[in-house]
């Protein structure tokens, strides 16, 4: 909810899991959220810029959540290295 000057005013928000759109609930306490920095491929440097992916505990209970980080990152790049070639 917002209030006039289009301030959220919610006392709680909850996330979305990155790999399903499966909402994280208050309760779900195996869910993590990762951020992944992003490096400048010349200098090899981290540029101060990081992604953020949410993953709930289901994806972590069924032991997908190491290929499930790893598409999300795969995906993040490749848009990433999208929009720079772009610009």
């Amino acid at each position: 909810m917002q209030n006039e000057a289009g301030e959220n005013v919610d006392l709680y928000i909850p996330r979305k899991c990155s790999y399903t759109s499966r909402l994280i609930s208050a309760k779900d306490h195996g869910s993590v959220q990762i951020n992944v920095g992003f490096v400048d491929p010349v200098s090899g440097l981290f540029t101060g810029e990081s992604a953020a992916f949410a993953l709930a505990g289901y994806i972590r209970n069924k032991s997908e959540g190491d290929m499930a980080l790893s598409s999300l990152v795969e995906k993040n790049d490749a848009k990433t290295a999208a929009a720079v070639e772009s610009a």
